[in-house]
Formats: C-alpha cells, structure tokens, sequence
C-alpha cells in the first residue's frame, strides 16, 4: 500500500516566513551588489534547498522514515564552492555540504539532487550515489567520491588525488584540475587532517605539484566541545607551506570572493591553500543531539543571529532582488515541492535482501576493465638485459619478485611505485632495485615516513586513473594507518553503490622467523586486521615461483576488477635457498614464464597426495610443514600440505576439495592463536562436513615477538608439526610441550 505523509510546515519555516515579515519594513538600502541577481537567487535557492531537506529529514525521522539527520543547517555558506569548482574539480566533502552539494549539481544538466539526497536520507536503493546503504554526499558524474562521517580520514586520499595530477602533469597530461577537501574545525586537531597538512607541504616545498584547497568549516563546535577562539586561524595562518585565506561564510557575497581567489590560487600556482570558512552550527549537531545540554540560551540565540539563510534573504531584499512576498512565496512553494518528493521516495524500494546489500563490496562488473594481454618473454628478457643471463638459473623470492615488478611496470603504464626508501636504495630488502633506474622518478619514487600518506597517496592516485603498487616496510608499520583501508580504501565502492573504487596492490613485508633481527615491529606475525574488511583481498606467497604468478594475478584484480589487495610477503623466506639441508637449493624457482596460468582464485598448491594426513598452511608455516611432511613420510605416514596461498577470503569449497580424503588435518598458524587464520579455518572445515575431519592446529604463542633467538620459543617449529601431526596420526594426547591448541576429533 502507498503511504503518503500529510504536510507539515517545519517550525523554522514558519519562524522564518515572519521574520522577513516584520524585517521587510526596515531593511536598509545597499550599495550596488558585484553578483548579479540571477546568481543571488540560484545561491538563496541552493541554501534554502539545503536547509529545507535538513528539516525535512527531522520530520521523516519522527514519521519513522529517515534514519540519520545529520545536517548542514548554517553551514550552507559553503554553496559558494559548489558554484566556483569546476567538473573537473575532484571534491571530497564535509558531511555538512548539502548547500555546496546541490548548488555544483547546476553544472550538469539532468541532475536531481533534491530527489538524490531524500532518496539517501531514507536509505531508498533509488539514491544515486549508495543504492540506500548510507546518508552519504556523493556522485559519480558531479566528480564527488562519497564519504561517510568523515573524521579528517579523507584528506590524505584527498593529498593523494591532487599529488596525482601533478604525477599526470610529470607524465605530459596538462591540466588545470585542482582538488578540494572540507572538514570541521574539531577535525583539524585529528592526526589523519595534521598528516595530510604535513605531507602536501613537504611535496610543495620540493616545487612539486600539489593543487590542493583545505578547507575548514569552522563552527567553534567539536559536537560540545568548544574549539578555543583563534586557534584554526592561528595554526594555518602560520603554516609556511599553506596560503591561508579566510571569511565569514554567512556573508554570501564577500564569502563569494574570497573563496574565488583562494580557488585561483591553488589553479594558478598548483600550490596547496587553506580556506577557513568561519560558520554557525544551528539545531545541534545532529537530531540526537540536544545542544541545551552544553550550550546557554544566550549562546543558542547568537547561533540564529548568525543564520546565513537570514543574511542571504535580507541582502536579496535589500540589493532589491526580491520583495519579501517573493521570497515567503517561493520559500512556501519549494518546501511543497520538497515534501512531495519526500512522499515518492519513501515508496521506492529499500535493500531487503543480504545478496543486495552485499553487492557492492567489490565495483560492478560493468566498470570492470578489459584484459591486457601479457608481456612477452622476449620483451621482458630484453628489459632486464643486465640479469637476463640469470633467467635460466632457479632464483630466491627477493629477486623473482623484483623481476615481476620490473614485468609488470612494463606491461601496465599505469602501474606506479612508491613507499619509503623504494627508489635509489631499492628497499630495505632491495625488492624494488633498480626499478627507478629503469623507469623513472614519475613511476618509481620515494614518500616521506608515515604510512596514512603513503595509503592516502594510494587511495588519491588510483581513484586518478592510476594503480598503484604502495610499500608499507613492515606488517606493524600498518596500524599506524590501518583506517586509511579499512575505512577508506576497502569501504568505497561499498557506499558508492559500486561506481567508484580503489583499485590498488599493497605490498607488506612481514610475518616473522627473522633470524637476529628487531623485535615486534620487525617480527610482527598478525594479520588479523585484515581479515575483517570486507571486500579486501590478501594474497601470501611461501615460495618464489608463486611470488610472481600471485603478484601478477594481484596487479590482473587490481587493473581489471578494481580491487584492493594486499600482497603479504613473509621476509624469513626472501633469501632462503635451501628446504632440508644446506645447498639442496630446493627453495629456488625458475621465473615463470608470461604464459604461465594463474591458480584459480583460493586454489591452494597442494605438496604430495598423501591420504592419511593434510597439513594446512602459508608462508613460514608450508615451509616448515614441507620440511615435517618428508620426516613424517620416512617414518611411513602418507602426508600432503596444501599451502593457502590465499587468505583472504578463504575458499572454502576449493580447499576441502583440495584435502582429498584425508580426515586428519593439521592447521599449522605462525600467527598467534587469538586473531588467527586458524580459527577461522577450524570453524569452516567443520562447517563443511560436520564430524568428518579430526582437527588439530599448531600456532604462535599469543604473546608478542622479543628481540633475537627468544622469538623462536613462541613460533611454530618443525618439531611442533610433527610432534601434533603424530598426534593426530596415533590418536595420542600432545605433550605439554608442544605448542599445539584444540584438538578436535
């Protein structure tokens, strides 16, 4: 049954409507305005807009209809940026920018931005821009990828865009494009809005490009806390690398002004700026939010006084745009038109069903890009002519990944390197040698030390066109700036309904073994906080032969499905030459020819057919479990080990498949019990034949890594293998010794 929601003036309106009744009587003449009165009224009509849908929202929340009323209500001064960027300008917004939102929809014809944004407040799978999985401010063809309640998370990605149009312009495509990120004042203090201040003023201060406009709308409000009078203007005033602009956004026509040479700044010199928009918070900061509780009634009344919706009305009547009759008319007529709208949308359809909601977790398939085809041996061998020599000779990890790089460098001009120490140096473990040398300080370079610019910079180039293949130097080095995934880069083509992405591969060196080296920050063997990010794809080689077929099919979903990727490469196995003794180089591989087939996606590679035991494992753990497999085999049990190879969503079917008939399985886990991949693999294999398998797994110890030889105590070793896989074999109790947990028959 339709429903149809009977209209209801909102309070402020009517409020509003008498006040330009008793006002019109006394408004002063002005001098002649510099904006005409075509612009003035688009202006009123987006900020009205704006603040209309804002109550409106309230109203449909009350009715049960609307789920999340934050709002823009007195910062529509912000419209003036949606008039003055171009199209072509990416913008990553403020979650209080419906004003700028709907004011950039006039330069596309065809744009329904009053029917998009209640469709959004309703969570309708008609909203344009999340299909109803969010209240979001966003568009494909307006250029504005959507963000949800951004704390500051954005503005690296957004450093990370506009140093992609300097890249572009190194790389001979001229542009004018400039890029441009609002936030609060409260976000200001945030480390991601401070890293990304800090990363686009050391690119500058190196004469690179960096065409990016910061800009802080600032309300004096951190949701109740207070932010101290002066302190925006005093931080990025005396920034050295930002230029700093500032006005008063409820003064629509000097607003108007500043904000275009602020604007022509960053265009003209492609140097970063800072637009300090000073505001008014009105009705709290969102429909939970009772501001009686933290501000006085004096405090709430100097808020109204400031309305901008009140200064734009009283200058359009006063420049003798508009009378008040006109402007009670058509602030009447619209709020109508907005609550018809707000009556379809309610009855469009909602997401019902997990398939649906689900669906956008990687892009649609529709904006999938077609395969390259593979780079010839011939080519490739003669791109490397200083090592081609070695091609016939079995290689380590270390340098067959250095190949593959080189590989796919070539085969993919929009593959670009970067991280700390990858240029010159080559990395701390020399993987990404002589890459610079061979293709440039465009498409090979360094980044300053700190790892949210480094993702940021990843999130900013690819959605520039670019993919990017980000170093992080190791796996704990990550937590520093793990939201810049989880919260940026895996959840965008979430909330955006599919049609924007990330596409990117992140190379992780990490896990541990690492003979003499560091500590936990060196030897850090948790990868849990990747395996809650839905959409995110982990790919872990063990040997060097699947190095360079897993890279390559990294880089395949990257390009082709826009995926995000990480790459995990356990450091222990870089060097390593030998599996059972010295000199039996048996963990070398020859470079795998182009033509070489990629495993299916979760294929496991299977060691032996063993059909008495299987042992389950990757990187550190299938090492250690192929050196365990021949002892155990020696002593008469027939033993295969499936190496996973990928994490990252495990593939169930695949590696059941793979198992064969064998009933007993050890997991063998080098990270710690709690957080593990074990745990999850133990709950699948049951879940897949219910009281079939014998279970056992080996893990670390959960405890974090010490310094030299003592790491080893809490590890997995190959005595531990074996000692549970007898186990499991004779049907035996482990001794207490063994680091083994959950034995399960």
């Amino acid at each position: 049954m339709r429903k149809s929601l009977p209209y209801e003036m909102p309070v402020w309106l009517i409020g509003f409507i008498d006040e330009i009744k008793s006002h019109s009587a006394v408004a002063s003449p002005k001098k002649t305005s510099r904006l005409t009165r075509a612009v003035w009224w688009q202006l009123f009509e987006s900020q009205l807009s704006s603040r209309l849908l804002d109550l409106r929202s309230r109203l449909l929340q009350a009715q049960g209809e609307s789920f999340y009323t934050i709002g823009s209500a007195g910062h529509e001064g912000n419209v003036v940026l949606g008039r003055l960027l171009s199209l072509q300008d990416m913008v990553f917004l403020h979650y209080r920018s419906g004003a700028l939102f709907i004011e950039r929809s006039r330069h596309l014809a065809g744009q329904t931005p009053l029917y998009d944004l209640l469709a959004s407040f309703v969570a309708s799978r008609e909203c344009s821009i999340s299909g109803g999985r969010h209240k979001v401010l966003g568009s494909k063809a307006l250029n504005i990828p959507p963000q949800t309640s951004t704390i500051a998370s954005h503005l690296p990605k957004a450093v990370g865009a506009a140093f992609a149009l300097g890249l572009k312009q190194r790389q001979g495509q001229s542009n004018d494009d400039i890029v441009m990120a609002s936030f609060g004042d409260a976000s200001l203090n945030h480390a991601s809005a401070q890293c990304a201040f800090n990363s686009a003023a050391w690119t500058s201060y190196q004469h690179l490009v960096m065409p990016i406009l910061f800009v802080c709308e600032d309300n004096g409000l951190g949701i109740s806390t207070p932010t101290p009078a002066g302190w925006v203007a005093q931080f990025a005033a005396q920034h050295p690398q930002l230029r700093y602009f500032s006005t008063d956004a409820c003064d629509l026509e000097g607003c108007f002004f500043t904000v275009q040479a602020a604007i022509d700044y960053v265009r003209i010199t492609r140097k970063p700026a800072f637009l300090h928009l000073k505001m008014v918070r009105l009705f709290g900061h969102a429909g939970a939010d009772a501001q009686t509780a933290y501000l006085s009634a004096t405090q709430i009344a100097a808020q109204v006084e400031h309305d901008p919706l009140r200064a734009t009305a009283q200058s359009l009547i006063s420049y003798g745009f508009a009378t008040p009759a006109e402007l009670i008319q058509y602030a009447s007529e619209l709020d109508k038109r907005i609550a018809g709208i707000a009556n379809e949308v309610i009855n469009t359809p909602k997401l019902t069903s997990v398939d649906s909601i689900a669906a956008s977790l990687t892009v649609s398939s529709c904006h999938y890009k077609a395969a390259k085809d593979a780079l010839s041996d011939i080519a490739f061998e003669q791109s490397i002519s200083r090592s081609a020599g070695r091609l016939t000779m079995p290689q380590h990890m270390g340098k067959l990944l250095n190949w593959v790089l080189h590989e796919q460098l070539l085969q993919y001009p929009e593959l670009v390197v970067f991280g700390e120490d990858v240029a010159k140096k080559g990395g701390v473990y020399g993987i990404t040698q002589h890459l610079q040398k061979e293709f440039g300080v465009h498409r090979v370079f360094n980044t300053l030390l700190d790892e949210q610019s480094i993702l940021g910079l990843a999130i900013g180039l690819s959605q520039q066109g670019f993919v990017p293949v980000a170093e992080i130097q190791f796996l704990a080095y990550v937590h520093n700036a793990e939201d810049q995934i989880r919260g940026e880069a895996a959840t965008l083509s979430f909330f955006s309904n599919g049609q924007f992405a990330n596409p990117m591969v992140i190379r992780i060196a990490g896990l541990g073994y690492q003979k003499g080296f560091g500590g936990h920050f060196h030897n850090d063997n948790s990868l849990a906080v990747f395996r809650d990010i839905p959409g995110l794809i982990v790919l872990c080689p063990s040997n060097p032969a699947d190095a360079v077929l897993l890279f390559r099919q990294a880089v395949k979903l990257a390009y082709e499905e826009r995926r995000v990727v990480i790459f995990l490469e356990p450091i222990a196995l870089y060097n390593t030459r030998d599996l059972h003794q010295a000199g039996d180089n048996r963990w070398l591989s020859l470079y795998p020819s182009a033509q070489s087939r990629l495993p299916q996606f979760g294929e496991p590679n299977v060691t032996g057919d063993g059909d008495e035991l299987a042992i389950i494992s990757y990187a550190n753990g299938t090492y250690l479990s192929l050196q365990a497999q021949l002892e155990l085999e020696q002593q008469g049990y027939r033993v295969r080990v499936l190496d996973l190879r990928y994490l990252v969503p495990l593939q169930c079917d695949q590696i059941v498949s793979a198992l064969g008939p064998c009933k007993r399985v050890l997991i063998v886990d080098e990270c710690r019990q709690r957080g593990s991949l074990s745990e999850e693999l133990f709950t699948l294999l049951h879940e897949s034949r219910d009281r079939f398998f014998s279970i056992g797994r080996v893990c670390g110890v959960d405890c974090f890594i010490p310094l030299g030889a003592a790491a080893y105590q809490l590890l997995p070793s190959k005595a531990d293998i074996i000692a549970a896989a007898l186990s499991l074999l004779e049907a035996k109790q482990p001794t207490k010794d063994t680091k083994l947990w959950d034995i399960a028959v």
